[in-house]
């Protein structure tokens, strides 16, 4: 992504947090899986967005107003025995000619400069609870200025909670930010379709999660969050993870996976019967879902506020349950005792972007939001029923099901990102088992 963009995101939040406060952003640390093993290193989301630097071992610093420079970054020095075995680090160089940062300095020297830029600020904004040991390292920066009791010292007297401002500069997605979360989606639906056309009965689930692997590194992309492939039973399990079920003839398979580029996600899920054909009652549960998602889609345009897609999906679900048998009831009624819970326990989408589960408010003064351009998310009612469901017929059990969408709001309306997977229960049936 172009470095401007991540300059131009600076500008906005400085204006912001205005003059005389400090911006202080960690970097993600790197984490451990079983002793000297580390997991893929990911990037704080709020880091990235400002700067654009994958590395550990950082911190941003946004100064308003600062003569000497208004962005400075504290990185990892260049050291040529370390990178025989890691790789190339930025430097302090690089942070400068290729971040864009006004001054750059050495991570191990954070303790001797940082806090006397600090001192020079009447407000702290700062991100608390995220990462638990910088917290106590600036708090105790903060802390040693006051104590030193100067009447020409201007420690700060405040700390403001970074999150609110940040995020809300996160929910509304540039023409890049959507560039970048259209490849993802494009890369997502390439991988669902290929899953699509190697199921087949007597495969395992992790077979079809290696089918996502395999397209999405040969995208130079990864998985976004952890994988579900969800057959039979295991459908009807929200956050599914194992994927290590062999998949049977008559079985339906939940697969939700997406991917990252250039750290934003894609979001995607379908339910594809294994053997190629859905039964007679599959086919009646996916047709309500189905409809419920179009019902959703058809109200997301700005001016319409968050819920209501939610709403329309509630509405659709609940009169297909009731059609079906398995509410019964007054439609008024159930949908206002929440009936249709058993069956659609979650809500019908989230907001997306550099975070899965993104950042921003869904409601603003008690109300919820209204949607306006520039704003992605998901799409995604579902249907569960799960193994020996009481006072529910057996053909039933273990059917669940979910389509999920990436949708992002425009001036006119809405598009899809990830329209060119099938969605219609015929095409997936002319899809699966072809490869």
């Amino acid at each position: 992504m172009n470095p401007n963009e991540f300059a131009k995101r600076r500008r906005q939040l400085m204006r912001m947090i205005g003059k005389g406060a400090v911006a202080v952003l960690p970097a993600a640390a790197t984490r451990y899986r079983n002793r000297d093993v580390e997991y893929d290193f990911r990037q704080d989301s709020d880091f990235y967005y400002l700067t654009g630097f994958n590395e550990p071992e950082a911190v941003a610093v946004l100064v308003p107003g600062r003569a000497e420079g208004e962005f400075l970054l504290f990185c990892r020095e260049r050291d040529p025995q370390r990178e025989i075995w890691h790789g190339k680090l930025a430097g302090t160089g690089e942070a400068v000619s290729t971040i864009g940062a006004d001054d750059a300095f050495p991570i191990a020297d954070i303790d001797e400069i940082l806090p006397g830029i600090i001192e020079q600020c009447e407000r702290v904004c700062y991100s608390i609870g995220t990462q638990p040991d910088f917290d106590q390292r600036l708090i105790g920066w903060v802390t040693s200025l006051r104590a030193k009791g100067s009447p020409h010292d201007h420690t700060p007297d405040e700390f403001i909670a970074l999150d609110h401002m940040l995020h809300d500069l996160r929910l509304y997605k540039s023409r890049a930010e959507i560039a970048a979360m259209r490849r993802a989606a494009k890369v997502a639906v390439r991988a669902h379709k290929r899953a699509m056309g190697a199921c087949r009965p007597g495969l395992f689930e992790y077979e079809l999660e290696a089918e996502f692997q395999h397209e999405f590194r040969c995208h130079a992309m990864r998985m976004a969050y952890l994988p579900i492939v969800g057959s039979g039973p295991n459908s009807c399990t929200l956050h599914y993870i194992n994927n290590d079920r062999q998949m049977q003839d008559g079985d339906l398979v939940l697969i939700d996976i997406g991917c990252e580029h250039q750290n934003y996600a894609s979001d995607v899920t379908r339910t594809i019967p294994v053997g190629g054909r859905f039964s007679a009652e599959q086919r009646a549960v996916y047709d309500i879902v189905l409809a419920a998602q179009e019902a959703a889609l058809a109200v997301i345009e700005p001016g319409r506020h968050w819920n209501e897609s939610h709403e329309a999906a509630v509405r659709v679900i609940t009169r297909g349950l009731r059609d079906l048998g398995l509410l019964k009831g007054r439609l008024a009624t159930l949908i206002k005792d929440g009936a249709y819970r058993r069956f659609f326990m979650h809500r019908t989408g989230h907001w997306l972007g550099m975070d899965v589960h993104d950042v921003g408010d869904y409601q603003v003064a008690g109300q919820w939001r209204l949607l306006e351009p520039g704003m992605v998310l998901t799409v995604e009612p579902g249907i569960y029923i799960p193994d020996r469901c009481r006072g529910v017929a057996k053909r039933w059990w273990n059917i669940g099901v979910r389509i999920e969408d990436d949708v992002v709001v425009t001036r006119d309306g809405h598009d899809v990102l990830t329209k060119d997977l099938p969605r219609r229960a015929e095409d997936i049936e002319a899809l699966v088992g072809t490869a």
